[in-house]
């Protein structure tokens, strides 16, 4: 299908979707099957120039997020604990339910642990993030009393699983966030430091909208085949958040071609100050199993507010040879 050049990249995207089914081919872990691609030249945008950090100066760094920045409960809160591993709890951002899948210990009780999300892509699950972070991985958080949650989509969403996937400012995913860390705050105690997002194709770009509307907290991210779409509203310029990104190549396209995409959006965040790497497996559109560890590692690494990175000379021993600086 042609593109119209007064068709806007958005508008492109949201035509191909209309015309195209999506479920079996975006956001899949190890799918293959591919659609018309299209050239999204405003992908990788960051924030225009009244929201962009400064990149004339090195703002101060905080090792802790700022008060104001930490979410405050809106609704009724879960018992974290009974969801146990991989269970389904409900909360309720501004009376509104949404159910996320945890996975979370007794250690939670006793330990202020960190707090990753993953969010899938178009055609998943929240039960995806077993796949894309690995038992292992799941496992190594919810020991050190921290937890995992992947929400589930509000179809009211769309074509893809989360409102700003595609851009705009429909905030509802984000709030669902904040509720979970507000929550966790208030019943188990987290590490604030440690708080992240991983996300896959739709989720990763869900995941690159985060980053930058709730840079007040986040502290790093691992973006499997993203894309940014439009300018995101900076929440904390200060925050220089890390982020580990990755494509896989040219056969990397689905709708969208990742490889383009996420080459932009580290180059926006490098551009703007950020630490970041990138991992170009070649694999097509699918999270590598032998990045996850190295993933983990990642965000461990960069808990909120590390500057410089401990990675600013090399990237450690055990990172696949494909991943560089």
């Amino acid at each position: 299908m042609a593109r119209s050049s007064s068709l806007t990249p958005r508008a492109a995207i949201l035509l191909l979707l209309a015309t195209q089914p999506i479920a079996s081919s975006i956001g899949l872990p190890g799918c293959s099957t591919q659609t018309t691609a299209i050239t999204e030249p405003d992908a990788g945008a960051a924030p225009d120039a009244s929201a962009t950090p400064d990149t004339t100066t090195t703002p101060a760094a905080r090792t802790t997020p700022a008060t104001e920045f930490l979410p405050k409960v809106t609704g009724a809160c879960p018992d974290f604990v009974a969801a146990g591993a991989g269970g389904k709890a409900s909360f309720a951002p501004g009376g509104k339910a949404r159910d996320v899948q945890l996975w979370v210990t007794d250690a939670a009780k006793t330990k202020d642990g960190p707090v990753v999300f993953f969010w899938h892509g178009a055609g998943g699950s929240p039960t995806e993030a077993s796949g894309a972070l690995s038992p292992q991985v799941i496992s190594a958080i919810t020991a050190a009393g921290g937890i995992v949650a992947a929400p589930y989509h509000d179809p009211a969403a769309g074509q893809l699983p989360w409102f700003l996937a595609l851009g705009g400012s429909q905030e509802d995913d984000l709030a669902v966030m904040d509720e979970v860390v507000a929550c966790a705050i208030k019943d188990l105690g987290i590490d604030p430091r440690r708080i992240h997002s991983v996300g896959f194709s739709a989720g990763a770009m869900n995941t690159m909208q985060a980053a930058w509307r709730r840079s007040g907290y986040i502290a790093s991210i691992v973006a499997y085949s993203g894309a940014t779409i439009g300018e995101p509203p900076v929440q904390d310029p200060t925050n220089l958040f890390p982020a580990l990104v990755t494509h896989g190549g040219p056969s990397d396209r689905v709708l969208i071609r990742f490889e383009e995409t996420t080459v932009a959006f580290r180059a926006k965040l490098k551009e703007a100050g950020h630490f970041t790497a990138l991992c170009a497996h070649g694999k097509g559109h699918t999270v590598p199993s032998d990045l996850r560890a190295s993933a983990w590692k990642f965000l461990q690494d960069h808990p909120y507010g590390t500057r410089p990175s401990p990675y600013a000379a090399a990237l450690p021993e055990g990172f696949p040879s494909y991943c560089e600086l």
